[in-house]
């Protein structure tokens, strides 16, 4: 009884300590379509290279010798790719067809016979499983793959002087080659799953940069888990500063969650996905702007002359050197998903001064800025692209409330200024977006957002932009040069 009440304290202590994810995604049984005939393309190139060994005995007076053989031909007609709870994706193929081409060669006697004969391995049936999971780096891998393979019937077409001898005992040398392409069909799926597949999970972004500031964490928190409709994965979902590669920001987020099943794929984001974004762009010091001289605004430095130059002594030689304007983010900016949309909340400090040449700065004035942008997300290719606009805006003074009252003549050019000066900026950042963790050559289209309370989701369907030959050749490691 001890026993079993440790488990379960155990059981929930873990429990009370799993990571909340900032990402999903959900592959839906309405893609397997897709990822099966893309599949099988693949595959029959791969089926296409086996090598079969070499064939030869005696079986009577009869010496012979098969060699060379070679696929020439391959009919996957009939196909099936399926979910297999818990993590394994299944291709069952059946009643397929192969066409071979081998060199024969005949010895009776004295008597000597050669050349090439075709043949076809019917009935065969291909059942092959992928078993999905997590490796160190927190990347999915294809861990293991079950195989079994079968042919049912070969066919040869002898011909020549000796046609009627090879029929003699063709049953012996089809049983033999039958035998052996059983033999080769698994060695190359598993090779093709193991090695080729995983280059192509290679190209999956897990703990990389996706600018000189910040990078992006991708790492899967657990085993990729397989229902009979779906393939459910959970990423971290979380950005950094790349000068403080280990630091990280708790999630205390809703966890998103996934229900719909209608299109290929689903990716989920919760707040927490964004304010990570947000506090390393803000621990890295970026959010900060500095317009000094030309760069303030023409309209907005005569007004902020005017505003200013009345109220405060200053010297022609003061009065008449360029203003600058310092815009900074004073906390980490949050963001807030609600079903009728997504904001972003910040509090910037505004401080106004003059610059004399060779001499300390004349600060004018100092105030808090209120910002609420409103986002828009997209997901083009494999990319999620955010849109930002300026929908509130707020200044005041944290010294006093009359101060806070002479500010209220710079509201409008103020918010001008941030319309025309800052925001083309920050949406010059954000509409490059940042890579969605799928393999190269596929692509999303079509896509949905939908905003929930406390994360959203993203519907779409795959496209293939490259093959998955192409892809994994490009991104097949060099063979190591011989001494």
């Amino acid at each position: 009884m001890a026993l079993f009440f440790g488990a379960v304290l155990l059981a929930l202590l873990a429990g009370a300590h799993a990571e909340i994810p900032g990402c999903k995604i959900r592959i839906t049984s309405e893609a397997l379509e897709l990822v099966k005939q893309e599949g099988l393309r693949f595959l029959e190139q791969e089926l296409e290279t086996i090598t079969i060994p070499d064939l030869s005995g005696r079986e009577g007076p009869f010496y012979y010798n098969i060699s060379d053989v070679k696929v020439t031909e391959l009919q996957l007609s009939s196909s099936e790719l399926h979910f297999q709870p818990q993590q394994e994706l299944t291709l069952q193929i059946t009643n397929a067809s192969f066409g071979l081409r081998f060199q024969r060669q005949l010895l009776y006697w004295f008597l000597y016979d050669g050349g090439y004969i075709d043949a076809s391995a019917e009935g065969v049936s291909i059942r092959t499983g992928l078993q999905l999971s997590q490796d160190l780096a927190g990347r999915m891998k294809v861990s293991d793959v079950s195989c079994l393979a079968s042919v049912s019937r070969m066919h040869t077409a002898f011909e020549g002087t000796f046609k009627r001898l090879y029929e003699f005992f063709s049953t012996f040398i089809t049983s033999g080659i039958r035998f052996l392409l059983n033999q080769q069909i698994c060695p190359v799926l598993f090779h093709a799953g193991t090695v080729l597949l995983n280059s192509l999970l290679d190209t999956v972004p897990v703990r990389s940069p996706v600018d000189e500031l910040v990078g992006i964490d991708y790492s899967l928190l657990k085993d990729p888990v397989v229902s009979s409709s779906n393939l459910d994965m959970e990423f971290r979902g979380a950005f950094f500063p790349l000068a403080e590669g280990n630091w990280s920001l708790l999630n205390r987020a809703v966890e998103p969650q996934l229900q719909e099943q209608e299109r290929m794929v689903y990716v989920a984001f919760s707040e927490f996905f964004f304010d990570s974004a947000m506090e390393s762009y803000f621990r890295a010091g970026a959010l900060k702007l500095s317009l000094v001289g030309d760069k303030v605004p023409h309209d907005l430095d005569m007004l902020l002359r005017a505003t200013y130059f009345g109220s405060i002594f200053l010297s022609p030689a003061v009065m008449n050197s360029p203003l600058k304007v310092e815009l900074y983010a004073t906390t980490p900016p949050r963001c807030t998903i609600k079903p009728s949309g997504t904001t972003i909340s910040v509090t910037a400090s505004l401080t106004i001064a003059l610059v004399p040449p060779n001499q300390l700065e004349v600060q004018l004035s100092s105030m808090v800025m209120d910002l609420g942008l409103s986002a828009k997300m997209a997901l083009q290719g494999k990319a999620l692209r955010i849109k930002l606009d300026l929908h509130k805006f707020r200044i005041y003074s944290n010294q006093s409330a009359l101060e806070s009252l002479a500010l209220i003549p710079l509201q409008a050019p103020l918010k001008t200024m941030l319309q025309l000066g800052v925001m083309p900026l920050l949406n010059e950042r954000t509409w490059r977006g940042v890579q969605i963790p799928i393999p190269e050559g596929i692509d999303f289209v079509h896509e949905v957002v939908t905003n929930h309370a406390g994360f959203l989701t993203i519907g779409a369907d795959l496209f293939f932009a490259k093959g998955l030959r192409e892809v994994i050749d490009k991104n097949q490691p060099a063979a190591p040069k011989e001494p």
